[in-house]
């Protein structure tokens, strides 16, 4: 049976266990986290994202976690700059095109702020003339930085992005930096 970890990556964090940057001074992995043999991660989420990484110590399951072929949903809470219409609302769960072609339709609402939301290290950035707002983004594939593309596409860009869901497993309370064993089924 495979075992499965779920990860709160906090903002800054690379999605990987070792630095292969160019950077001059290492920047925060997994490994500084996570102190488990064998386990990988199952898919990324960029530095600049934070919430829900799953990871396992089997193959197959990381591969049916990782791969657009599946089309494994994933869900996020996004802080976007400016306020959604329905208009732009539409677009996304109709599909928008990126440079990349044309994305999978996917759910798309407004919701409050999320509670409860953690401080983000960095702050985000606040204009006082343009509002922010609250989206939930579900969407059935992964490509590079997809969500925070969408939203630019439909003129609202993205402040901040919080993967809660990956297939049947949820984020829940699980605070920034923490991890916990889960099993396949997602508890």
């Amino acid at each position: 049976m495979a075992r499965v970890i779920l990860f709160h990556k906090p903002f800054g964090v690379l999605s990987q266990f070792t630095d292969k940057g160019t950077e001059g001074s290492p920047r925060p992995t997994l490994s500084g986290f996570i102190d488990q043999p064998g386990f990988y991660p199952a898919g990324r989420l960029d530095r600049d994202s934070e919430g829900l990484m799953v990871l396992t110590d089997n193959g197959k399951l990381q591969a049916r976690i990782a791969n657009p072929k599946h089309k494994m949903p994933k869900t996020y809470l996004v802080q976007v700059e400016g306020t959604p219409d329905e208009t732009a609302l539409q677009a996304l769960r109709q599909g928008v095109t990126l440079k990349d072609g044309l994305t999978r339709p996917a759910n798309a609402d407004q919701i409050d702020v999320p509670d409860p939301l953690w401080p983000r290290d960095p702050p985000v950035r606040f204009r006082k003339s343009v509002p922010d707002h609250w989206l939930r983004i579900t969407i059935s594939e992964g490509r590079n930085r997809q969500v925070r593309r969408m939203t630019a596409h439909v003129g609202l860009p993205c402040l901040r992005l919080i993967r809660v869901s990956v297939g049947q497993w949820h984020l829940n309370r699980l605070a920034p930096g923490a991890w916990r064993f889960a099993d396949e089924s997602g508890s």
